[in-house]
């Protein structure tokens, strides 16, 4: 039985995308499977990460992890899913090669959107490219800060995009918390450093649902 791929798939720059890969990765080895990250970006910045928790735990970061892209990135992933429950697959922000044999080889492609008019605007080559190569998406509430009006309105342009099941909206929301970045800093996730915190029951329940999903 293969492993189910998540891919991580955003155009616009800066809207999560690495920092959601990870704390997901860390919650779904913490929910007992075998999970494998792979690093297409080339910022290299879950690559980084991986650098600090690996030193951070004494060399034993809880799951596998490769930096890879170009051609050889889908043999890679299909190799890895042989061998691991969940493949993450952080991609480039553009639409470039590797982002398409991202959402290609993806059981789910989930893409996180800040309530920005730029994010919003941003996600639609995300939904075409998954569309393009008939994959099913998950739109992800990322960043939401605590209620303002721009925020509800923003979220609500958000629900228009939903077309199920080609695109659906995910039930668990990611909120605009401190605590995602400062965890990652020492090699750790919210799930680990901060578990009784507000952040790790909404990285818990995004885990769940996205695995109900997939």
């Amino acid at each position: 039985m293969t492993g189910k791929v998540f891919t991580v798939a955003q155009q616009k720059g800066g809207a999560g995308k690495t920092t959601l890969a990870a704390h997901l990765a860390i919650a779904w080895a913490q929910l007992g499977h075998s999970v494998a990250t792979v690093d297409i970006d080339p910022q290299g910045s879950l690559t980084r990460w991986h650098a600090v928790r690996s030193e951070a735990t004494g060399g034993e970061p809880g799951f596998t992890h490769v930096q890879i892209n170009g051609w050889r990135t889908q043999a890679e992933v299909e190799k890895l899913t042989r061998t691991h429950d969940i493949v993450v697959v952080d991609s480039p922000p553009h639409a470039q090669t590797e982002a398409r044999i991202a959402v290609r080889a993806a059981t789910l492609v989930v893409a996180p959107v800040q309530p920005s008019p730029m994010d919003l605007w941003a996600v639609h080559p995300t939904i075409e490219l998954a569309g393009q190569e008939k994959r099913r998406l998950l739109l992800v509430l990322n960043r939401v800060p605590p209620r303002a009006r721009i925020a509800d309105e923003l979220i609500a342009k958000v629900h228009e995009l939903v077309a199920p099941p080609a695109v659906d909206l995910a039930r668990a929301q990611i909120g605009n918390r401190t605590a995602y970045a400062g965890t990652l800093m020492s090699g750790f996730s919210v799930t680990e450093a901060a578990r009784k915190s507000q952040a790790s029951v909404e990285m818990q329940a995004l885990a769940e649902e996205i695995l109900a999903r997939a």
